[in-house]
């Protein structure tokens, strides 16, 4: 049998093959890496809710403080999206509590339906129980795997602007925080920059400068006077004792 070569054009050709799968496939790991990154997939997140609830309406303009919705954030590990009952009160219109008048805020909006149609529920619902909730949408929805507690942070003086970003600027809420692994780290292992007086967490416009000085009085009735975020986060972590553990268990549990 005649035996068969290759011409020598096969070997440039085989070089310039291996070469394009070198670049390509690099290529194409670093989208694949981009596109699953945490910068990516998860900031900017803004789903649509069934209700255009505006924060920056409610806690912006109005001023609502962030509580009147979340009211469990201060002692528990999560923080509640409100009943529908809580929206009732200022858009229960002419639905009755005792002891109480409700506001009539946008009565006939529709799109407040979902509100009035939740809290219609409970008319035909036995006494004591809740009424169909409206279908929020989760914004910031960590893994199942990580455990986040709301109540160990916000009374440790951590702002919600510090995770969720300025949420009074915003008509639709969206995550502005990656909330990866690297984001709880970077502030567990320097929470100053993120530390203030725990009464203030939910001021949303709060500033420290030499033109929004920062007076505090510590636990033996001594008034500081801060004018720069470093040294006011200093004084609150030694004041309140943070700090925080980076070890695994902390967040998986």
């Amino acid at each position: 049998m005649q035996e068969f070569n290759f011409p020598n054009w096969v070997n440039k050709l085989f070089l310039v093959v291996l070469a394009a799968a070198v670049v390509f496939g690099g290529y194409f790991s670093n989208m694949i890496f981009f596109l699953i990154h945490p910068d990516v997939i998860n900031v900017g997140h803004r789903p649509t809710q069934p209700v255009p609830f505006s924060h920056q309406l409610h806690a912006g303009q109005l001023k609502m403080d962030c509580r009147y919705c979340h009211n469990t954030v201060e002692v528990a590990g999560h923080a509640a999206i409100p009943p529908t009952a809580t929206c009732g009160n200022c858009h229960g219109g002419d639905r009755v509590v005792a002891g109480r008048t409700l506001a009539v805020v946008h009565q006939e909006s529709p799109l407040l339906a979902p509100v009035r149609s939740s809290l219609e529920t409970a008319k035909e619902k036995p006494p004591g129980s809740a009424p169909d909730s409206v279908d929020w949408v989760k914004v910031h929805d960590m893994p199942d795997f990580v455990y986040f507690n709301h109540s160990a942070h916000i009374n440790r003086g951590v702002s919600c602007v510090s995770c969720h970003g300025r949420v009074d600027q915003m008509v639709v809420v969206e995550q502005a925080k990656t909330l990866s692994m690297k984001f709880c780290l970077d502030c567990h292992r320097n929470p100053e920059p993120h530390l203030r007086d725990p009464n203030l967490v939910t001021d949303l416009e709060f500033k420290i400068g030499p033109e929004h000085p920062q007076v505090v009085v510590d636990k033996e009735g001594k008034e500081h006077r801060f004018e720069d975020q470093e040294s006011y986060g200093a004084f609150w972590r030694k004041e309140l004792g943070i700090n925080p553990n980076v070890n695994c268990s902390t967040c998986h549990r």
